[in-house]
């Protein structure tokens, strides 16, 4: 099991490819918002939504339920700008970082842009697989 951080974007289609790896993101995940509190940005996972079939196939694997008070609870939608200033500002302060770490960020940051140039709202999920 390698769980992925990935990106979904409100509505049927947007028009172009939303699909980010959220691998090495997942693995980072804690550093990450560690990072994200020292730089006065909003932590990614302040934009995750997990449902309750998810958090309970979550805790069926063995993982513990998040406690971060940024975990929302219910399903919400979020401006990507917000998040795009959050994939930016630790784009810039990553000194040695995996280059898949880097990578995501990237493909965050292209998502994220492209989510903001159309008006769209979007919101982070976990996969287990």
């Amino acid at each position: 099991m390698a769980p992925s951080l990935y990106i979904v974007v409100k509505g049927e289609d947007p028009g172009y490819d939303i699909f980010v790896n959220g691998h090495a993101l997942a693995r980072n995940e804690d550093a990450l918002e560690h990072l994200a509190t020292g730089l006065n940005v909003t932590p990614l996972r302040a934009f995750f939504f997990v449902d309750e079939p998810s958090m309970a196939l979550i805790l069926s694997h063995g993982e513990s339920e998040p406690e971060s008070p940024t975990m929302p609870k219910a399903s919400q939608w979020f401006d990507p700008a917000d998040g795009l200033r959050t994939v930016r500002t630790l784009l810039r302060f990553l000194d040695v970082v995996p280059a898949a770490l880097f990578l995501e960020l990237r493909e965050y940051e292209r998502v994220l842009r492209k989510t903001t140039e159309r008006g769209l709202r979007w919101h982070a999920e976990i996969s287990l697989f």
